[in-house]
């Protein structure tokens, strides 16, 4: 596959796969999932590498799908349809993405999201998917379209942070720092910006040394605990009500806010704290 949205580099058994879109804060495309999806299996079929790490240009990880390109374009796209809404296209869209994110999850080696800026939305779903997450203190991760117009299709917040804190971030929409989320056992560590990069070799050097098949027994041991607490399931009703909620009255309304004033002062009101589409909520 020939990229256009990441870049794909090896050293010394790690392989370094970029979200390459930094005029647009590395946003989701259409392309991305599918060439994630290729460059994470592409690495799991090259026995020199040992260690995969996820990172993006730039001053971000992700700041989610491109909303100029799912809500803030007049009309039908890919983010909504016209209503009413078949809902297993959407479905069947969307679940697509959420298993090329969890080519992540499935790869046998070792994978650690490096996140500075921001890994919010979608971009969230993606860092989550790693087996580890390092962040910069300054760095910002949530996922605010669980206000409207999303849901977390991976589902993996319920199982990082539990019950209690899935909820704490998902019915606020809130976003944290690197401190918080390392506190919230979100991520695996914070660090300051200039040490992030130090941090995330260190870690991935360290599990380089390590025989392949070593790597991969104690990751698939570990993930088929999760698994076997209905993870598929999860992330099956998470993607089905991902669907739903932006075609609700509400998931419209933002849809039209976004055409008409664009997709950052939409997104604005969607996050002040305010009631949200007041006239088609009561």
């Amino acid at each position: 596959m020939a990229y256009v949205t990441i870049t794909y580099a090896v050293e010394d058994r790690v392989a370094t796969i970029t979200l390459d879109r930094p005029e647009r804060l590395n946003a989701i495309t259409t392309a991305m999932p599918r060439e994630l999806r290729d460059a994470v299996e592409r690495a799991d079929r090259d026995r020199e590498v040992h260690v995969i790490v996820l990172t993006g240009a730039g001053r971000a990880f992700c700041s989610g799908y491109d909303l100029q390109e799912f809500a803030e374009r007049p009309g039908a796209g890919a983010g909504s349809q016209e209503m009413p809404w078949d809902p297993t296209v959407d479905f069947a869209g969307m679940w697509r993405n959420t298993h090329d994110f969890m080519a992540l999850w499935r790869s046998p080696k070792p994978t650690i999201a490096k996140v500075r800026g921001f890994a919010v939305a979608g971009g969230s779903d993606i860092a989550l998917c790693c087996d580890l997450v390092v962040m910069a203190t300054d760095a910002r991760i949530g996922y605010p379209p669980a206000r409207v117009w999303g849901c977390p299709t991976t589902a993996m917040w319920v199982y990082r942070l539990g019950p209690e804190g899935a909820k704490r971030m998902l019915l606020t929409g809130d976003l944290v720092d690197g401190p918080e989320a390392k506190e919230l056992g979100l991520v695996l560590d914070a660090v300051p910006e200039e040490e992030l990069d130090a941090r995330v070799e260190a870690l991935a050097r360290r599990m380089a040394g390590v025989p392949r098949s070593q790597l991969a027994m104690q990751k698939m041991m570990i993930n088929d605990a999760v698994e076997q607490m209905g993870l598929a399931h999860t992330q099956r009703l998470a993607t089905f009500f991902d669907g739903v909620s932006r075609h609700s009255p509400e998931g419209v309304w933002f849809k039209q806010r976004a055409e008409e004033v664009g997709f950052k002062q939409a997104v604005a009101e969607r996050d002040s704290g305010e009631p949200i589409a007041p006239e088609v909520g009561r």
